[in-house]
């Protein structure tokens, strides 16, 4: 996958390495977070007219479905291998959740391919954001004794920065149109992947600095954050063509199923699981299966969503 993003994300993994002292402002970073999800929903948004109710009701059963059980398989897999329930409910969480980023790489990779996708794909980003965080907290809770935070989990979790500007710039985007939106085109369209490469050179700076604690995880918790996003990108991708998405469809919910929270998922963990080892979660996550995913993952996903259409 030889692309911009992917070329600014390894020059930030080597600047990292080489202890360069190249840095990405706090507040820019912000500020690239924002406009990426405000892009993402909007584009998105302005497509929702076209889509009947009904389907997308039995999409998003189906979508809630999955983003509650593959949390759960993820716990059974961590217990098998003797991880204690607190860490293990919490890694679960964040590999039950998405990755706002690791989704606009993948539907990056798609429009240079010119596949075409769902204009809901967005929003499904947005309902698999909270199933995760929740299931991990029930886990984390389960015989303890100790009650789960649900109600403010629910509450933080659709409130929260990255569902929040999903969900409003959607509603925006349905409300305005095509038409509507196509003034602010050039801004949230145009400019999109070379705000996505500035957004993956800083990622690239924080995954270089998880290299190193990968040392103290030890080699099952590294061998579950490269095969479970492979194993779970086959269970995106039966999702998606359960809910009759396209061959782009297919392959954004496999990616979406491959990836795992770095921003929601460790907000609400070390709330309402604060016993948890939060480095054990990010450490896996930026250091493994992030890079995993957006080098080599994104573009085996959409192979076998090609594969999956193609025989449908």
């Amino acid at each position: 996958m030889l692309d911009p993003v992917v070329l600014f994300f390894i020059l930030g993994v080597l600047a990292r390495l080489l202890r360069s002292d190249l840095r990405v402002p706090e507040p820019l970073y912000d500020a690239l977070s924002i406009y990426l999800l405000l892009a993402l929903g909007l584009n998105g948004g302005a497509e929702l007219a076209h889509v009947g109710g009904a389907s997308l009701a039995g999409q998003t059963l189906a979508a809630v479905t999955m983003g509650c059980l593959l949390p759960l398989l993820a716990f059974a897999i961590l217990r098998a291998g003797r991880i204690d329930r607190v860490n293990a409910a919490a890694i679960s969480a964040h590999y039950g959740s998405v990755s706002v980023v690791t989704f606009a790489a993948a539907l990056t990779y798609l429009n240079a391919k010119s596949v075409a996708s769902e204009p809901t794909m967005p929003f499904f980003v947005a309902v698999l954001e909270v199933p995760a965080l929740l299931v991990g907290v029930f886990l984390a809770r389960l015989g303890t004794g100790r009650r789960a935070q649900l109600a403010r989990i629910v509450r933080d979790a659709f409130v929260g920065k990255s569902v929040m500007l999903l969900l409003g710039s959607l509603a925006m985007g349905a409300v305005l149109g095509p038409q509507g939106v196509a003034p602010v085109k050039p801004f949230f369209g145009d400019l999109f992947k070379g705000v996505l490469c500035l957004f993956m050179l800083e990622l690239g700076l924080v995954a270089g600095a998880q290299l190193k604690e990968l040392r103290r995880v030890g080699a099952f918790l590294a061998a579950f954050a490269l095969i479970v996003p492979a194993l779970f990108s086959l269970i995106g991708a039966g999702f998606g063509w359960l809910m009759g998405l396209s061959h782009g469809g297919i392959a954004l919910m496999a990616t979406l199923a491959a990836s795992a929270s770095y921003i929601a998922a460790p907000a609400a963990m070390r709330m309402a699981v604060p016993e948890a080892n939060p480095g054990l979660s990010i450490s896996i996550v930026l250091g493994l299966t992030f890079p995993f995913n957006l080098i080599v993952g994104i573009p085996l996903f959409e192979r076998l969503a090609a594969l999956i259409a193609g025989a449908s």
